[in-house]
Formats: structure tokens, C-alpha cells, sequence
């Protein structure tokens, strides 16, 4: 249903403010390197202190705010978000939200101890990132020595919750983990969970991108195809991020995520803010807007609102539709610290 009182908050493209992505902290216990390489998120990576993190009251005021200009999904990422303590409490503070979905983006490492409270607490979804079912590619991946049967568990866990749909990220680079594909589409097949690939992409400075590492979706939907024969389907809504893809025999479906080789800027609709509270309007933001430090000035929810849909009604972002030389040589927020 629609949040109370809500209108529509539109940016000069015409695209409209309907998902806020936020996130709750800057850490993770992975050290994925097209996220978080090692050598430059090290053990004397500075990550921000406690009180530099929006607080739980804080970030559901903004989102109640975000409600009423339009926002209809809340998703809570990181980082990894289930490293913030007390994470369902923030749940429930969101859910209680008129007409808000909330939704959680997790690499799945604690998600078995903690699916059954978040789903008591009111989410809902819930999106794992698993990168291949093979173990060894998969410890190279996320460069902690973690096991992907343990992200299994917690993807079972979470269904056990009533937590659906299950949707899985994977991100594809070619070399690395794209002989893997084929094995996560077949064992994901018949659970009713979406796998969903994603080209590598370029957000940030630090994951050292190339075009070469990119694997484009429409290989993905070949390699797949060649022993799973696939079709298109309709999307599930205007602006649905991943093109759908269903079994010829009906046992469910992939999506594909083409931000490198076909991008989707004209109907992108989702706004992030960060653990520390500033809010960035395209994932490869090179600024964001200080949205913390209005809120710690005693400004009214009606002063907060304005400011929001100002930093929404400028904005022109369609970075990947113009992904250039000169735009990919700009410093750009790091994907830690606003989710992906």
C-alpha cells in the first residue's frame, strides 16, 4: 500500500524516488577484491568510529521522511550489515513504516544465526551474495578462507524463516569464477530462489576494473542456455534492475545484471545513503550530500524533506550510460560504504 500522504518526487530525467538503499556500517568480515581488496582494506584500514554511524532512530527518520517523497523499498546493506549489533531491532523501526518494503543485501556468513529474528522482526527479503559453489574459486573471491557451504546454510536458513523470495548475487569475472556459472544456475534451478548475475563492474577506485574482466550478460545467458535452455520473460515491474530469464521447462529463472554492456540509467529510481549518513544519488557517485549533519542540527522532519527532494529533483545521474575514459578516471564513493 502507498505510504501516508506520499507524492511523487521526481528528478530532472523524469525518473522517480521509489527505493532507498541503506547502509548500516562500513565493515565486513570479507575481503572481496571488486568490493574490498585486502592491500587497501587492511588491518589499519581506518572504518568510521560508533558515533560517526547514523544511529537506528536516525536512519528511520530518514526513511519515514523518504516514505512520504515517494520511497516504497528500504533495502539495508553494507558493508556487511549483519555485523551492526541489534540489526533486527532496526527491522522492526522500518517495518512499522506505512507502505514500507524491507528488504536486506547480505554476503550470508552469520545470516543461519540471525534469519529467523529478522523475519520476526518484519523483513521480508532477502538478496545473499554467493560468487560459486566451487570452494576453492569461492575463498579466492571473498579472500577470507570462508566456506561457501556455510552461505548455503544460511540461505536455507533464511528460507526456513518464510523469508521469500531469496534472490543470490553473483558477480561474474571473466578468468575467475565465469566456468562456475553453469554449476550455481543448475543447483539454484528448482528452489524457487533467483540467482542473479552481474557483470563486474567499475564502482569505486580500489577493485582495479577492466573491460577485459567483464563478462557480458548475454555470454551469461548463452553459457547457461547451452545445457539449461532459457527464455525471456516479462519484467516483474517498470525498472526491474535484472532482465528475466526462465527455464524452457518451467523449474524457475536467473536474472542478468548489465550495467557494463547494456545499461538501465533511464529507469534507475533507487538513492543510497551511507553508514555515515550522507546521501549519494547514483552508485557511481563521485559526492554525496551531508544528510547526518541536518539531521543532528534539530532541523524538522519538514526541513529534512525539502532538502531530500531538492538533492533528488537535480539529479541527472546516468553514469553507465555515458561510462567514458574521462567519467571512469573520477574519484567515486567506494561500494562499502553504500551497498551495491
Amino acid at each position: 500500500m502507498p505510504a501516508t500522504n506520499s507524492i511523487a518526487t521526481l528528478d530532472r530525467l523524469e525518473r522517480p524516488l521509489r527505493d532507498l538503499r541503506i547502509s548500516v556500517t562500513d565493515r565486513c568480515n570479507f575481503r572481496c577484491r571488486y568490493c574490498m581488496p585486502r592491500e587497501l582494506f587492511g588491518e589499519q584500514h581506518a572504518f568510521l568510529r560508533r558515533d560517526e554511524l547514523l544511529s537506528f532512530e536516525e536512519i528511520t527518520r530518514v526513511a519515514r521522511i523518504a516514505a512520504d517523497l515517494g520511497v516504497r523499498k528500504v533495502r539495508l546493506t553494507g558493508g556487511e550489515p549483519l555485523l551492526r549489533n541489534g540489526l533486527p531491532t532496526l527491522v522492526g523501526m522500518l517495518a512499522g513504516i506505512p507502505g514500507i518494503d524491507v528488504a536486506l543485501t547480505t554476503n550470508g556468513s552469520t545470516l543461519a544465526q540471525h534469519a529467523q529474528a529478522l523475519a520476526d522482526a518484519g523483513l521480508r527479503r532477502v538478496t545473499v551474495s554467493l560468487d560459486s559453489l566451487d570452494e576453492d574459486v569461492f575463498r579466492q573471491m571473498n579472500d577470507a578462507d570462508f566456506p561457501a557451504a556455510k552461505v548455503l546454510d544460511g540461505i536455507a536458513a533464511a528460507a526456513a524463516a518464510g523469508l521469500a523470495p531469496i534472490k543470490i548475487n553473483t558477480v561474474v569475472r571473466r578468468g575467475i569464477n565465469d566456468h562456475t556459472v553453469v554449476d550455481l544456475a543448475r543447483h539454484f534451478r528448482a528452489t524457487g530462489h533467483v540467482v542473479r548475475f552481474i557483470e563486474f563492474m567499475d564502482v569505486g577506485t580500489t577493485n582495479g576494473w577492466r573491460l577485459d574482466d567483464v563478462l557480458s550478460g548475454w555470454d551469461i545467458v548463452r553459457m547457461i542456455s547451452s545445457e539449461l535452455p532459457l527464455e525471456p520473460a516479462e519484467p516483474n515491474y517498470h525498472g526491474e534492475v535484472a532482465r528475466r530469464w526462465r527455464y524452457a521447462d518451467g523449474s524457475g529463472e536467473i536474472g542478468i545484471i548489465t550495467s557494463v554492456t547494456e545499461p538501465f540509467c533511464g529507469d534507475c529510481t533507487r538513492a543510497r545513503l551511507s553508514a555515515d549518513g550522507a546521501l549519494y544519488t547514483c552508485l557511481f557517485a563521485t559526492q554525496g550530500h551531508d544528510i547526518r549533519a541536518l539531521v543532528r542540527s534539530g532541523a524538522g522532519d519538514d526541513v529534512i524533506a525539502a532538502a531530500l527532494a531538492g538533492i533528488w529533483s537535480r539529479r541527472t545521474d546516468r553514469y553507465s550510460e555515458l561510462r567514458s575514459s574521462e567519467t571512469r578516471g573520477m574519484p567515486r564513493i567506494e561500494m562499502s560504504y553504500i551497498g551495491g
